[in-house]
């Protein structure tokens, strides 16, 4: 009598920050090293309704990919060479607790990720601070959102992406989406913007493309890049002047309206013009559909955020909301449409530089006190903050900086900017130890590399975009020789000389979470494990016998006296603009099947298909004008570097800007050329623009552009080309 099949596991999509639920079905391999799963949709999880892109359809196929580390690796002789667990454990800790002996404890450095779980976020966060006592821990999340939130928490005293869930986008009255792409980058968004519009709503996107998200808009913005905060502080100018201001609300719910307003009065519409390339009248029909509807809703994204003034940029778009009314109220509000899956929960709890567990502050002595006992050390043994992302990375290998780097879940070798410079500073350190799924571009570098369980392996916590905590069941086991990040660190911790306080098991780990984040800004000491699968997610901030909180600030604002506060900003311009020699913008993105560095789907081979590989979309005027056809190899070239790739022709996009996606390395790869210059504030880089120029290609850069496609277009290099065997019979974990 044959057994029953174990039944269908509910979980959620590995990719981006909808969080996506879907279905697990345990099936007998159609042939060998396939996955044991299937995906099935799951229409019962509030936030996808069942509905997913190609990424989540084909998320199972890296499980079992020949592509997989199975063995941890150490150099050797200059080659990786496959090794076992306790080896190259015991070399990563030697190498670490050398290199703080001989140097300082802020010469060991961490690098996260914004897609590991909330119980590897916060243990890596304790790790880098209890086991190696180092101030230099910051993540990836740091080139994605970290603008948003600082504006955020500066206009509301709190950082949450979304202050309410994504049912409400459908439901307000006009909604203005600044510099995201949803049709490629969260394809199941797109319903609630459709619903949106069904129902009678009036849709605006600002970008500086003709996206598929644009296209159906009522209203398309199309700027130069770099310049979203002069428009923002344009349309508010145009709010004034026309009488559309609030007065009730801006007197009894917000502070610091006449600054706001004085430098909006700066940037009358023809100024705002000159300088964004918007038309006046495009710029009058913005405001009337926006303060015509009865409620409206800013959302943001990558585009004002990645640039040098990010903050600021979203503090004014923040101001619009204000001005208007359209925040702390129903179906009205600003809110940041995260990236990467953990975004939001990355952090929250203790991967940023300057953050403790509950989003609080490194440097408060009562978050120190109460993290410290929940550690059970002193808090006068904290660090103190860190280095940001890309100014840890810059000092990689340096007298003075990071000589030896813990890096988990991150490919900053494709994702960094200024790539180039980045991909050196990590050849010079003296140890690269690199956590992964698969041998990136970062492992390859590495000195030890220790192969990673992935998202349907192992159970943990993620928050999506609206602030809603979900969980990821283990659906499959790992394959043999891989292992958890939790575990990992736990026997990391071991060698370090802490052999308590790093547990394995993921659902110990939140209970331990819960109580450092009790009482901090994200508060999730009233969730658990239980209440997240009975009620398919809870929402923080969440205190212990309390309701989540769906939406926030209706009756308040977080700050101390319960008011909204308004940005005193005024236009600058990006940190580099076009000239002679560089006469172009250069901006980036996503593009549908790809996501992030590449590092998943670009070894997925229906991905890969369908994206196989970077290009350059330019206007069929700029392509006349250089003598480039569809299809000819292209040179891009900024003050940083150079990349290779063909021409794309596009009437979508601006005549004085060419963008390329940003998920290949190689000659194609796109970060080598854009600009590291930082927001003062959140120290994000200037990533969504850069002054380049474009030419064709010389012929003898062809054959190398070429040969690097093919390597992309077939999953890139083999692990089995790189790594030498070197297995002693006998030996286990």
């Amino acid at each position: 009598m044959t057994s029953a099949p174990p039944p269908p596991v509910d979980t959620h999509c590995p990719y981006c920050s909808l969080q996506c639920g879907m279905r697990l079905r345990p099936v007998e391999p159609a042939r060998a090293g396939a996955p044991g799963v299937e995906i099935v949709e799951r229409p019962d999880f509030p936030v996808n309704r069942g509905a997913l892109c190609g990424k989540g359809h084909s998320a199972a196929e890296l499980l079992s990919s020949r592509h997989r580390l199975t063995a941890p690796l150490v150099r050797e002789g200059g080659t990786l060479r496959e090794t076992t667990w306790p080896r190259a454990l015991d070399r990563a800790a030697s190498v670490l607790e050398k290199t703080a002996t001989r140097y300082g404890r802020d010469a060991v450095g961490v690098f996260g990720g914004g897609g590991l779980t909330n119980e590897k976020a916060y243990l890596l966060g304790k790790f880098a601070r209890v086991a190696l006592r180092t101030a230099n821990i910051d993540y990836n999340g740091r080139f994605c959102m970290s603008s948003a939130a600082a504006a955020h928490r500066a206009a509301f005293g709190l950082d949450r992406g979304l202050p309410f869930p994504m049912e409400d986008v459908a439901r307000t009255g006009c909604v203005i989406l600044v510099g995201s792409n949803l049709a490629d980058t969260m394809p199941p968004a797109l319903r609630y913007l459709r619903e949106q519009q069904a129902a009678g709503g009036r849709l605006i996107v600002v970008d500086p493309r003709r996206t598929r998200t644009a296209e159906p808009a009522d209203l398309h913005l199309q700027p130069v890049p770099g310049t979203d905060l002069a428009l923002a502080l344009g349309l508010l100018h145009l709010v004034i002047a026309d009488g559309h201001v609030d007065e009730d609300f801006i007197a009894t719910r917000t502070t610091g309206f006449e600054r706001a307003r004085a430098s909006a009065m700066a940037h009358w519409p023809e100024r705002v013009e000159r300088i964004t390339g918007v038309p006046v009248a495009q710029q009058r029909k913005a405001v009337e559909l926006f303060t015509e509807a009865g409620t409206g809703m800013v959302l943001t994204a990558r585009g004002p955020e990645q640039q040098s003034k990010g903050v600021d940029t979203v503090g004014a778009w923040i101001n619009l909301c204000l001005a208007t009314g359209r925040a702390g109220r129903p179906l009205s509000g600003y809110g940041c449409l995260t990236g990467q899956g953990n975004g939001q929960g990355g952090r929250e709890h203790g991967q940023k530089a300057d953050q403790l567990p509950g989003y609080r502050s490194i440097t408060d002595p009562a978050a120190r006190a109460h993290v410290g006992e929940v550690w059970g050390i002193d808090p006068d043994d904290l660090p103190g903050p860190g280095r940001s992302a890309y100014e840890l990375l810059d000092t990689l290998g340096t007298d003075g900086g990071v000589r030896s780097l813990l890096l988990m879940g991150s490919n900053p070798v494709v994702s960094a900017p200024n790539a180039e410079h980045i991909t050196e500073r990590l050849r010079s350190l003296d140890s690269l130890v690199v956590c992964d799924v698969v041998l990136s571009e970062t492992a390859r570098l590495a000195d030890v590399v220790l192969p990673s369980a992935q998202w349907a392996e192992e159970d943990g916590t993620m928050t999506n975009l609206e602030g809603r905590v979900i969980l990821r069941h283990a659906a499959v086991a790992p394959p043999e020789g891989v292992r958890t990040d939790l575990y990992t660190l736990h026997e990391l911790a071991a060698r370090l000389g802490c052999e308590k306080g790093f547990p394995a098991d993921a659902e110990e780990v939140f209970e331990e979470l819960r109580q450092a984040s009790a009482g901090g800004d994200a508060d999730y000491s009233g969730i658990t494990y239980d209440r997240v699968r009975k009620q398919d997610g809870v929402f923080w901030p969440c205190p212990d016998g309390e309701e989540g909180t769906p939406r926030l600030f209706l009756d308040r604002f977080a700050t101390p006296d319960g008011r909204a506060r308004f940005a005193d900003v005024s236009h600058r311009p990006a940190a580099e603009v076009p000239d002679a020699d560089f006469p172009l913008h250069l901006t980036t993105g996503r593009v549908l099947a790809q996501y992030q560095s590449g590092a998943q789907t670009r070894r997925t081979p229906e991905l890969n298909r369908a994206a196989p590989g970077p290009f350059v979309e330019l206007h069929p005027r700029l392509a006349r004008r250089i003598g480039v056809g569809e299809g000819d190899l292209l040179a891009v070239t900024s003050r940083r570097g150079r990349a290779l790739a063909p021409a794309r022709l596009s009437g979508a996009i601006r005549p004085d800007t060419v963008f390329m996606p940003f998920h290949w390395a190689g000659p194609g790869r796109a970060n080598t050329l854009t600009n590291p210059a930082l927001d003062p504030v959140s120290r994000m880089p200037e990533f969504k623009v850069c002054a380049v120029r474009v030419e064709k290609a010389p012929a003898e850069a062809t054959e190398t552009a070429e040969a690097a496609e093919t390597a992309e277009a077939t999953g890139m290099v083999e692990v089995a080309e790189t790594v030498e065997t070197a297995k002693t019979a006998g030996e286990s974990s």
